[in-house]
This record gives structure tokens, sequence and C-alpha cells, in this order.
């Protein structure tokens, strides 16, 4: 009921909101923006616990839902909050190096993917399926959430993350929070009596926070100062850049654009399209324990629409690259810890892999071990870098990986000259 009233809502034309501002302030605030991130989620990190003071003065959505992303007393735990595993000062992403976070009542529930930072979510486009059946876009890891807002019902109920048995316990946490009266003022006196409407706007006011507070979206690295005119890149720093760019050594701009759009906005690093790579299995992970157990991305377990496109299964949505020198881990599973060796693994993957992939006793290296079989051969070999075999040299070279290493932490935010 909750999917079916917010996608309603996101069809509301912009007269229809303005006619509705008064009467229905919930339509007045409807955009796009929310919490967590597919993954659990771990103690508080810059969160509001309930008994925090609050401004008492009249508050907007975004206000609201930067404080229900903080307050930790949403949760089962009463020591989780959205910040926790998406830290405003890591660029809203995990502080730990964990490649899973933990939820639950107790906080001992470990989460199946890498929480993802929320930066520059607010331009995502729904998911879709092209007429050539290729997919795109969409939010969590495999797409599967059309809005910020439907994101946000997961971290907020999943046993694994704020572990709320139901939207009615979110809210009747909230009517306990020192924002309760605010809520009301900005939703209504009557809002929690109807336990169903105030969850919605819970989401919607998440929503609206990530799509509307710039701290989201700052667009301050040293490369967009470089691409306006305002900074200098380091010698290493643009060979770094030519070969992230250059389509017979790097190819990462094939995914990651890194120009400016025709329109002339600046770059997001992603282009929403699902790739699979055959990332090594990751034994942290709990779930892996299960050797039957594998993360499908499209195909499931998490979302069931696509587990007929056989084609999908093991491909996982393209993030953006930018602030990745701050990620602790990286890729879907959380399989490495370290950058550079991350960057090592897209151009080493096929020339060495039995630097990333069991070997079995006979010698044979176990290539794309975390997926069945049948589907290993979903694994992109086609283009550049991956198109190489055992005995090939890589498509860069150590000296290369570095200086490919020094480009990508150019896209850190909030870059101060020297």
């Amino acid at each position: 009921m909750i999917l079916r009233s917010l996608r309603f809502l996101a069809l509301i034309s912009a007269k229809a909101i303005a006619r509705q501002a008064v009467a229905f302030p919930l339509v007045a605030c409807l955009i796009l923006s929310a919490c967590g991130g597919g993954s659990g989620s771990t103690t508080a990190t810059n969160a509001t616990p309930a008994t925090s003071a609050q401004p008492s003065a009249p508050l907007d959505a975004v206000a609201i839902g930067k404080l229900i992303f903080r307050d930790t007393s949403l949760s089962a735990s009463g020591r989780l909050s959205c910040a926790s595993c998406h830290n405003p000062d890591n660029a809203h992403a995990p502080s730990n190096d964990l490649a899973a976070q933990s939820g639950g009542p107790d906080l001992t529930i470990q989460g199946g993917r890498a929480a993802p930072s929320l930066r520059y979510l607010n331009l995502t486009p729904r998911f879709a399926i092209a007429a050539d059946g290729t997919p795109s876009g969409g939010f969590n890891r495999d797409g599967r959430a059309q809005m910020l807002a439907e994101q946000a019902q997961r971290p907020l109920l999943a046993p694994h993350e704020m572990a709320n048995a139901s939207p009615a316990a979110v809210v009747a946490r909230l009517q306990a929070a020192p924002y309760a009266e605010q809520f009301r003022a900005l939703y209504g006196a009557a809002i929690f009596d109807d336990p169903a409407a105030a969850f919605e706007r819970v989401l919607l006011a998440l929503q609206q926070y990530q799509k509307n507070d710039s701290a989201f979206f700052p667009f301050d690295s040293k490369y967009d100062r470089f691409i306006a005119g305002q900074a200098t890149l380091s010698d290493a720093e643009l060979r770094g850049l030519a070969l992230f760019n250059n389509s017979t050594k790097g190819n990462c701009a094939a995914c990651h654009p890194s120009a400016k759009a025709a329109d002339g906005s600046r770059p997001l690093f992603t282009d929403f399209s699902f790739d699979n790579l055959g990332v090594p299995r990751n034994p942290l992970l709990l779930a892996n324990r299960d050797p039957a157990y594998y993360d499908l991305g499209l195909c499931g377990p998490d979302r069931s629409d696509l587990a007929q496109r056989t084609d999908l299964c093991g491909a996982f949505k393209v993030p953006t690259l930018r602030n990745v020198a701050t990620r602790k881990v990286f890729f879907h599973n959380g399989r490495f810890t370290s950058l550079r060796d991350a960057v090592s693994f897209y151009v080493r993957r096929d020339t060495n892999p039995e630097e990333w992939y069991p070997v079995a006793a006979d010698g044979t290296v176990l290539k794309f071990d975390d997926l069945p079989a049948q589907f290993r051969r979903n694994v992109n070999v086609a283009e550049v870098p991956y198109n190489r075999s055992p005995g090939q040299a890589p498509a860069l070279s150590n000296a290369e990986i570095d200086d490919v290493v020094q480009f990508l932490g150019t896209l850190t935010d909030g870059y101060r000259a020297p």
C-alpha cells in the first residue's frame, strides 16, 4: 500500500502540488530522498539520541528529514540511525572497514552487502530496461527501489538494520522523539493517529533531506575545481586521468564518464548501468558460510522480478567513483579493503587470476568463485581491460595503476587549495 501511494504521488503534477500544499502538507514536500543502503549498520556515528535537545522553531521537511536521519531512537536497538553507516563526515559512507555492517535489536546481525555512500544519488534515474534488454538506474545495488523514499523503507524495517517490526513501530518511536511536535506542526496535529500516513511522511522527509541538502552533492572536489579552471592537477593525477579515459588502457570512463555532459552538468562518474565483474567471494560475509548461497544482484536474492533473466545474474549497479578514495571497502561484497587493490583487480583479473581467486590442489585457478558455474559466462570478459588471458601483459603497469589511484583521489569532496 505504501509503495503504491508513493508511486502515485510521484506522478502528481506541479500544479496539483501547489493546489494541495495547504490542505495536504505531504504533497507539498514531495520530490525525492532517504537513509539506508541495503546492508546492515554498525553502532551510531553522527547520530542523535532521543534525549538530545532539538530546536523548537517550525521545521520544514528537509530539517525533519535530517533529524530522522540521525536519530538512533528510531531503531530497535536504540543505538542505530541512518547516519551510523552513512556517516556525513565520511562522504555518507561507513567509517569502518567491515565487509558489511551489523544491525538488529542487539547489533549482532550482519548484513549481506557493503553499505554504499549516499552521495550524488539525487540525480539517479528510475530503474528501466531498454528495448535491447539492458537495465539501468534505480536505487540499491540491484536497482530495485525506484525512489529514494522507497529505498528508505528497507533500513528502517530490515531485521539486520534498524529492525523495526512494522511501520507502526517506527511511528511509535518517532512519536516519543523530541521533535515530534515539529513533525505534527508540519504534517498535521492528528498525523500520529494514522501510522501508515505518518510512516509515509517519514520516508518522504528522508527523501527531501537527501534530495535538497547540498551536503549530499557538494561538487567541490579537486577535479571539480580543475574542470572549472580553478585548480591544477599534478603530473601523476594528469597521467591517471589520461589512463582513466583511454579506451585501450584503463577504459574506466566507459562506465564512469569523466567529462561534462552536453548540457554542461558536472560528471557523476557513473552511467547508472549494471555490470558483472566476477568479484571474488568474500569469506568475511557470514552468509557465504553456506556454500550454496550466492548474491546474484539483479537476479536476487533481494529482488525476484528478474529471476528469469539469467543473463543478468551476477550484475550489480555501477556506482559513482566520487569519493571512492574515502571508501574503506570496495565492491558489493566488500571483498577489497584498499583502492589500489581494487584497481589492480580490474586490470589483472584475467592476466593473473591466481592473485585473486582460490587455487585448487592441481593448480587450477577457481575463477569467478562467487558465482554458480552456470552464470560465470555472464562475467564481462569482452571490454578493456578484461579482454586478456594469462601470459598477456595487463592493460596497466604497476606505475600506471598508481597514477590512476592518484587521479581517483581528486574526486574527494571538500578540496581546499594548499
